[in-house]
């Protein structure tokens, strides 16, 4: 029994090199960067909007982001990496046109590169402190405040993972900039 490859079948994925590569690569960028966007400003957004006031054996306790530096660090962070997102997108669509040299895009490569490390480090800490909040720490005597302030903590974690994706979105898009910096390899007929 033979088997015949047709010589119409078509790929899934384009060819590296041809010109559906190349327009598979740059919208797979910008989607990849608006989902970034959208979920650091998502973790922005909730973080800020965050807090929630108790009373506990009649004494007023509130809960809310900016009583936390890791938090304010990790809104700060967040909204950084937006802006630089934004930046990139520009950055992107002005490195798709012919005319401009290749070697622009180790520009695009260290912006990515950057924002990756702003944003882990900003997610990484607020999760250092949220993780306190959850679980608090007993050797230090710090006591676990979540379950008096179930709703400020729900919110904390909901931005946090926001913040997450949007770094596995960045690590994907550095890859995928270091991969652009790779000379293409021209193979000619013999």
């Amino acid at each position: 029994m033979d088997l015949e490859i047709s010589k119409h079948e078509t790929n899934v994925f384009p060819r590296i090199g041809s010109q559906n590569s190349k327009s598979f690569f740059f919208f797979a960028q910008l989607a990849l960067r608006i989902v970034v966007i959208a979920f650091t400003l998502a973790g922005a957004i909730i973080m800020v909007t965050s807090q929630q006031t108790v009373s506990i054996f009649g004494i007023a306790l509130k809960a809310s982001y900016s009583y936390s530096s890791s938090f304010r660090f990790n809104v700060v962070a967040n909204s950084i990496v937006c802006g630089l997102v934004v930046l990139s997108m520009v950055l992107v669509i002005t490195l798709n046109h012919p005319k401009w040299n290749p070697k622009n895009h180790f520009y695009l490569f260290l912006l990515d590169m950057v924002s990756l490390l702003v944003l882990l480090s900003g997610s990484s800490a607020a999760m250092a402190i949220g993780y306190l909040g959850r679980f608090g720490q007993s050797k230090t005597g710090w006591m676990p405040v979540c379950d008096r302030v179930p709703k400020f903590c729900d919110k904390i974690i909901l931005s946090i993972v926001s913040s997450f994706v949007a770094v596995i979105c960045l690590l994907v898009l550095t890859i995928m900039s270091a991969h652009k910096l790779k000379p293409e390899i021209t193979v000619h007929a013999i």
